[in-house]
């Protein structure tokens, strides 16, 4: 099936698609929530994503923060975390990426230096007791209505142990922050790592919390079983959509702003219905 410009504005329920992955993250859940089509891109499809300015300036600043909190908390200092980060970026991978992007290199690391340097405006690092750096954790939720069980895979930013024993899930954004009233919809993500650890751990957050270093902000829910309920609901329930989406080959796309950013936008329809929509309200 053909999905280069020009293609059909719906799918060819005969079409066999590649097979569904062993698996599902969180962020797949808000992929897929958000535009299924993009599900089958990088899920199922597998094609490859070119790198963005934000996703490796993304990556940087997360390799800094992930380095800062290996070490002892007396040397966690925006010194630490600027050496970790230029560490980083003196790779080959960065470069060429870097060099492919036609950036600024100087430009480029200042502003992720910066981005780090924000991060101590929101919290100081050596009063934090990170029991868990990029950690990985891995759990089978039970389906529903003859699905099968859901393998939920996901990796933590950051775990962190509250005086009282009590566990906070951090999550480091080097995006913007959402405006007023729209926190909830970004929270989404971040709470199904609740479940994760609730259920591999054995104990559940009573928060989560998201550090937007740009702002800087700092955007905290408490977690409660109610919580953890609904996303591990949303979850199975998203996963029955995507194989009922594979079963009849259409992930459809979800036409909107985000299109003209999308790697993808040149082999999909749904760029191009943006794309004239945007024109139309021009007009």
């Amino acid at each position: 099936m053909n999905h280069g410009r020009g293609a059909p504005t719906s799918y060819d329920p005969a079409v066999v698609l590649a097979a569904l992955p062993s698996s599902i993250s969180p962020s797949k859940v808000v992929t897929f929530t958000d535009c299924p089509r993009l599900f089958q891109y990088q899920a199922i499809e597998r094609l490859e994503q070119p790198p963005t300015e934000a996703t490796l300036k993304g990556t940087l600043v997360h390799a800094a923060l992930e380095a800062l909190f290996v070490e002892p908390p007396e040397r966690r200092t925006l010194q630490c975390a600027t050496d970790a980060l230029r560490r980083a970026a003196d790779t080959p991978l960065f470069e060429e990426a870097i060099a492919t992007l036609a950036l600024d290199d100087k430009a480029f690391l200042a502003d992720a230096v910066d981005l780090v340097g924000r991060y101590f405006d929101l919290e100081d690092p050596t009063t934090i007791d990170a029991i868990g750096i990029e950690l990985g954790l891995e759990t089978r939720l039970e389906g529903s209505r003859g699905l099968g069980d859901v393998r939920l895979r996901g990796i933590i930013d950051r775990l962190d142990r509250l005086d009282d024993g009590r566990l906070v899930v951090v999550d480091y954004k080097t995006g913007r922050a959402p405006g007023p009233g729209r926190e909830r919809s970004k929270m989404a993500g971040v709470e199904t790592y609740a479940l994760l650890c609730e259920r591999v751990l054995g104990v559940r957050p009573v928060a989560v919390r998201l550090l937007y270093l740009r702002a800087p902000l700092a955007v905290e829910r408490v977690v409660d079983d109610g919580a953890v309920r609904r996303q591990e609901r949303r979850t199975v329930e998203v996963w029955r959509a995507i194989t009922r989406a594979h079963e009849t080959g259409s992930f459809r796309p979800s036409p909107g702003p985000l299109c003209g950013y999308c790697a993808f936008a040149d082999r999909c329809e749904g760029a191009a219905l943006a794309s004239a929509g945007r024109a139309v309200t021009a007009s």
